[in-house]
């Protein structure tokens, strides 16, 4: 026994406190999760030693096979896990033990749903994993010693999960750490091996790091108790190595629980090796529902790497594109040096060349959902549809692809549910069309009420209705699909080309030659606040509306500016008025030329309210209003 010095209590941060309590007293429907949770961080420090062992070899200590080791003792109720990886030194069983990152804690308190089942698969996800020793054990202990530091600098951390931890500095001649579980007096089912077999296969079969057990040996009568032998229990190879016809379904979704700290089964995977000028094997996860962290562009994201089937990095973010973050899984790379680092990956032609070839895998993966399982590729776009419209303007290569992907509410659709294809849209197409229209806006109930859809209802015409925060934006990206252009009904002069006949045609202009006193009427009493008045050919049933110039910014982008602190260019809408709506024709009539300018200014605030915008005086808006309602009661 090593002797301890250094010996300290300390308490646990305040944030631990609460998941320990949550660990004891109600996590207790899904038990065995702590051995995963345990086996996977071990799996984790074996990766970070060989890691940092290809730039000093030294820290291998002349051990250089890596391994898990898990034991039990049916007499002292306990249950230790070994392994010979990087190992904590005293600092890191303070920090790493004692503490956890607030924010983890927080979202993972935040993310509990009550389903004690659901909720245990959380506790991996926020880097909590540690602390679900504490749902089968009443003590643990930890002996453990950082790769590369004297022998006597070892460190034992101790805890019964209340109030603090007990913490010493020993002597300890291996690296890595052992964790010993003294299991709580109705928990010994878990110190027998054929039960730690059967976990360690359900959940650990994939891990690419040999885990053993203690084989089962019995003494002949009067022979002492041979040497301990041991056994790999799981397959101990990797699972993206394998051919696919080997790898069962599965344990492809065990693997991605493992990566992705998720637990919840992907939506879809893709395995895939490539030989030839590049040679690497990939695994590419969907997963089924967006992590906490999703729209933090500048958050840990990317695939783990390997190289030769050596771990060389967690978050390598250089393989997919920014917009594609959400994909989980693993690249293995024959091409790549071992040393090699984010800078070096960054400047590399050939991860520009697996970057492509991974984008477009992923891309088709989520083709292949939207066609053969609609409804899961529903429940996708709710989750990834506004990340995946970042796509259009970071991969102009791929804009087509990504297009085909997006989803969009629309006339055709109740509701106000994103799930019209641009493909679907076109199938529906009138006869002669050759664009495809849009409307944005705050919101579904605000663009689907506009008075900009009038003549499209009356046609019978289609139009997306796009309320996202970043739609202006996206379509600022996307001129066209399929060869037809996009066209947003509420900006410039709207021109329905084939779908308007040549009466129509004829008609709208004999209406605008005849208006046009009354345009320059309108334009003399509202003028600096429009650039423009004209006669509309959007309206059926409304009196005024106001369009955005061609080259201008819509609502959603100049509220996206502003709030950035960006300055925003001045401009001035265009008033389009419908000549055959009674109040234009009272309006028309009306001889007073203040009252006449009263009721264009109501008109002029009432399109800018029906557009969802705000009034820049709405104190006129309503001295004017009154003005009228008093006058017509007299």
């Amino acid at each position: 026994m090593s002797v301890e010095t250094q010996k300290e209590t300390l308490g646990f941060q305040t944030e631990v406190k609460q998941l320990l309590h949550l660990m004891i007293h109600s996590l207790y429907s899904n038990k065995e999760i702590f051995l995963r949770e345990l086996i996977s961080n071990a799996s984790d420090a074996v990766d970070k030693l060989r890691f940092e062992a290809l730039s000093k070899p030294e820290l291998l200590e002349g051990g250089a096979e890596l391994k898990i080791r898990v034991s039990f003792d049916k007499d002292a109720k306990t249950v230790t896990l070994e392994d010979n990886g990087i190992g904590m030194s005293r600092e890191d069983a303070i920090t790493h033990l004692g503490t956890i990152a607030k924010s983890g804690t927080a979202d993972f308190m935040k993310n509990l749903s009550g389903d004690q089942k659901k909720d245990s698969h959380l506790i991996g996800q926020f880097g909590v994993g540690f602390y679900s020793a504490f749902i089968v054990a009443d003590k643990v202990e930890v002996f453990s010693r950082r790769a590369g530091l004297d022998a006597s600098q070892g460190v034992h951390w101790s805890s019964k999960g209340e109030g603090g931890f007990e913490i010493a500095t020993i002597d300890k001649a291996d690296r890595g750490t052992r964790i010993v579980l003294h299991l709580k007096a109705n928990e010994d089912e878990f110190a027998d091996g054929y039960r730690l077999r059967n976990i360690i296969k359900k959940y650990s079969d994939h891990i690419a790091l040999p885990i053993e057990l203690p084989k089962e040996q019995a003494a002949a009568e009067g022979e002492e108790q041979p040497a301990q032998e041991w056994e790999v229990v799981n397959r101990a190879s990797s699972l993206w190595t394998r051919p696919r016809t080997e790898v069962k379904d599965e344990e492809y979704q065990e693997f991605y629980k493992h990566i992705a700290h998720d637990y919840e089964n992907p939506l879809s995977w893709s395995h895939n090796k490539v030989e030839g000028k590049l040679e690497y094997s990939s695994l590419l996860y969907v997963p089924a529902r967006a992590p906490f962290d999703l729209y933090q562009r500048e958050a840990p994201k990317g695939l783990k790497l390997y190289v030769q089937r050596v771990f060389v990095m967690d978050q390598a973010e250089s393989f997919l594109p920014l917009y594609l973050r959400f994909i989980k899984g693993v690249v293995d790379s024959n091409d790549l040096s071992l040393n090699v680092s984010r800078e070096i990956l960054q400047k590399d032609p050939i991860i520009d060349s697996m970057k492509s070839a991974l984008t477009k895998r992923v891309l088709d993966m989520l083709e292949k959902l939207a066609k053969n399982e609609p409804e899961q590729y529903k429940g996708f776009w709710k989750n990834f549809g506004q990340v995946m419209k970042e796509g259009p303007a970071e991969d102009f290569a791929n804009k087509e692809k990504i297009a085909g992907l997006l989803r969009f509410a629309s006339t055709h659709e109740e509701g106000g549910e994103q799930v019209v294809s641009l493909a679907e849209y076109l199938a529906r197409a009138k006869e002669g069309q050759d664009k495809i229209y849009y409307l944005t806006g705050e919101t579904y109930a605000q663009v689907k009420n506009s008075p900009h859809l009038e003549v499209f209802r009356k046609k019978g015409i289609e139009v997306l209705l796009l309320t996202d925060r970043i739609d202006e934006w996206l379509m600022s990206y996307l001129s066209e699909f399929d060869g037809k252009s996009f066209v947003d009904v509420a900006r410039g002069d709207l021109d329905l080309g084939n779908l308007d006949s040549e009466e129509e045609k004829k008609e709208a202009e004999e209406v605008a030659k005849a208006k046009e006193g009354l345009v320059e009427r309108i334009k003399t009493a509202l003028g600096d606040a429009v650039s423009e008045v004209r006669v509309s050919h959007r309206l059926t049933d409304s009196p005024a509306i106001l369009a955005i110039g061609e080259q201008d910014l819509g609502m959603q982008m100049r509220q996206i500016l502003e709030a950035s602190g960006q300055k925003v260019p001045d401009s001035k809408p265009i008033f389009e008025f419908n000549p055959a709506h009674p109040l234009i024709e009272k309006l028309d009539g009306e001889q007073s030329e203040e009252r006449f300018g009263d009721l264009s200014h109501i008109l002029f605030d009432q399109a800018a309210l029906a557009a969802g915008d705000s009034l820049k005086d709405p104190a006129a808006y309503v001295r004017r209003l009154n003005k009228l309602l008093v006058e017509l009661s007299v």
